[in-house]
């Protein structure tokens, strides 16, 4: 089982790679799981089929232990298997306890066990890596972690922050730094830039995705590009990621 995690700034577009990534894997013939570890529990929108089931901390708080796994996980688009971990209200609470809860729930009933994912993926909430946003990481749920960037400086910014951590993470038997994910903003000297991080932290880029209006049509559509313009170069773009990660996974 290959267990990868996503972090990056807020709004630079992981919720989007990893569901045309799980969608690509999942074309491929792969089982796929994808747990979203954002309050908003909204990851999964672009694969989801069934009605939208309540995350995971939403109904251990109403049903506690009764909870069951079939309450939880969804099945969408290809059959992948989707998993909201949810949180507080806004305001209340430590806004990782969702990850805890749904992570520590996932162990306890076994999912892994009951849906044998050939691939895991863990769509992390912005650059955020302490608390339960370093759930992924610290407990070593994930095996690799991917830094998405493009090359504004907040973006950049936060990308060095997460590099830091998962070092930190890596010197305690963790899971290990896989790449940088290029989203392109085409701002000023952008390849400069990543350039420069990927020196910085000490790693490389294994994915370049290029502005798209396809993908943003395809978001409009609450559809990954893969499923709504499987012909386009924007899908063959998310395929090749997927290619390039499954590659990192096995060397």
């Amino acid at each position: 089982m290959i267990k990868l995690a996503f972090y990056g700034k807020g709004g630079i577009g992981k919720s989007t790679t990893v569901s045309n990534v799980s969608a690509a894997l999942a074309e491929k013939g792969y089982t796929v799981m994808q747990i979203g570890c954002d309050p908003k529990a909204d990851s999964t929108i672009n694969l989801r089929r069934e009605p939208e089931k309540a995350a995971v901390l939403d109904l251990l708080r109403e049903k506690n232990q009764e909870t069951t796994l079939e309450e939880v996980v969804t099945r969408g688009y290809r059959d992948v298997l989707l998993v909201e971990a949810g949180g507080p209200t806004p305001g209340l609470g430590c806004a990782g306890r969702g990850i805890i809860a749904a992570m520590e729930f996932l162990d306890d009933k076994k999912a892994y066990e009951v849906y044998h994912p050939d691939v895991v993926l863990f769509d992390v909430l912005g650059d955020v890596v302490c608390g339960g946003f370093a759930m992924p990481i610290r407990e070593g749920y994930a095996d690799q972690v991917y830094i998405l960037t493009s090359g504004e400086a907040m973006s950049i910014h936060a990308a060095m922050n997460i590099a830091l951590a998962v070092e930190m993470f890596q010197k305690r038997g963790y899971a290990t730094l896989g790449g940088v994910i290029v989203n392109r903003r085409m701002v000023n000297q952008e390849e400069e830039r990543i350039a420069k991080l990927c020196k910085d932290i000490h790693s490389s880029v294994v994915g370049i995705l290029d502005f798209s209006k396809t993908v943003q049509e395809a978001d409009d559509r609450h559809q990954t590009v893969i499923e709504a313009f499987p012909d386009s170069y924007a899908a063959n773009m998310y395929r090749r990621l997927a290619e390039e990660l499954l590659e990192n996974a096995h060397d």
